[in-house]
């Protein structure tokens, strides 16, 4: 399967039981979920993963586990998040290996490359694998931009550096990258206050943090969009806001996660040294999210549109 970079892919979530190991049974509750509302991809992995406190052989079972849910039906992405060059070159390798379809690549962890140093980690793990690749650009969390001449550099070196999951927060610069790159250059809007505004601009899909917890809803804005729909669109989109803003903040895992535990397709339990949410902070998602749900809209048949629009 070739990656369509298209649509709706949620980063989704690790589940964890409260003794911290794999929860495989609600893993496939919330993968199965986002497949029915109608979801383009899965990312595995990413931030809302938890990738950092996962071990090589858990993001190992993660894959296997997420392909055979799937079925073929969308393609599963690992994301890679790693130190060292070595370490990123093995993981597209295991992850291969595994069945996942494709890349998110973010530039090197804790070492704040120079733009030459990035463009060659990028380069070196590109060349190592025939997955297509996404870079995920987001220097407001990582402190490294790739910038348009890194990418002219990287796309004329790597054909399988396909899309970029553009998250840094600066919506101009969708229509740059269309304006430099057409179409050689796929963009996934990485950040969920600005989807809209992003796909409207021409971004082509959403890698999102809140379908973890609403799917319909989050696939329902990008169909709706999609056709022509705008103020339907726009009017889910004005009552997601609030939960959409979950995401925009240091405890966003505790934060989605939360909410999947009301829309019963997720647990809590995060892993150490991450907590669940307590006191006022927890009362104050407690509040957005029931808010939300006492005034969830009703959807538009959305998933009639894929076909038609």
């Amino acid at each position: 399967m070739m990656v369509n970079w298209k649509g709706v892919m949620p980063a989704v979530t690790t589940q964890f039981t409260s003794k911290d190991e794999l929860d495989l049974d609600l893993f496939k509750v919330n993968i199965e979920a986002q497949l029915d509302a109608g979801v383009h991809g899965i990312v595995l992995g990413g931030t809302l993963g938890e990738a950092s406190t996962l071990t090589d052989e858990e993001r190992r079972v993660l894959t296997r586990e997420a392909v055979k849910l799937v079925e073929g039906k969308v393609p599963v992405l690992m994301n890679i998040a790693e130190q060292t060059t070595k370490a990123a070159i093995n993981l597209a390798k295991t992850a291969e290996e595994d069945g996942a379809k494709g890349l998110m690549m973010l530039p090197p962890m804790r070492y704040k490359a120079t733009d030459a140093e990035t463009v060659a980690y990028f380069k070196e793990v590109a060349n190592s694998t025939s997955l297509p690749i996404m870079i995920y650009n987001n220097p407001v969390d990582y402190k490294i931009e790739v910038t348009l001449d890194m990418f002219a550099e990287l796309l004329e070196a790597c054909p399988n550096i396909q899309a970029v999951k553009e998250s840094t927060r600066d919506t101009t610069n969708i229509t740059r990258i269309k304006n430099r790159f057409g179409d050689r250059l796929a963009i996934m809007t990485g950040v969920d206050t600005l989807a809209l505004e992003s796909l409207l601009l021409g971004a082509d899909g959403w890698v999102a943090g809140l379908v973890d917890a609403f799917p319909e809803e989050t696939v329902a804005i990008y169909e709706l969009q999609k056709a022509g729909r705008i103020k339907e669109a726009l009017d889910i989109y004005r009552w997601f806001m609030p939960l959409l803003e979950l995401d925009i903040s240091p405890q966003l895992v505790q934060n989605i996660k939360l909410a999947s535990v009301y829309t019963k397709i997720g647990s809590e339990y995060v892993r150490a040294p991450r907590k669940p949410l307590s006191g006022k902070e927890r009362e104050a998602v407690v509040k957005i999210i029931e808010d939300s749900l006492e005034n969830r809209p009703q959807l538009p048949d959305y998933k009639a549109l894929s076909v038609t629009a």
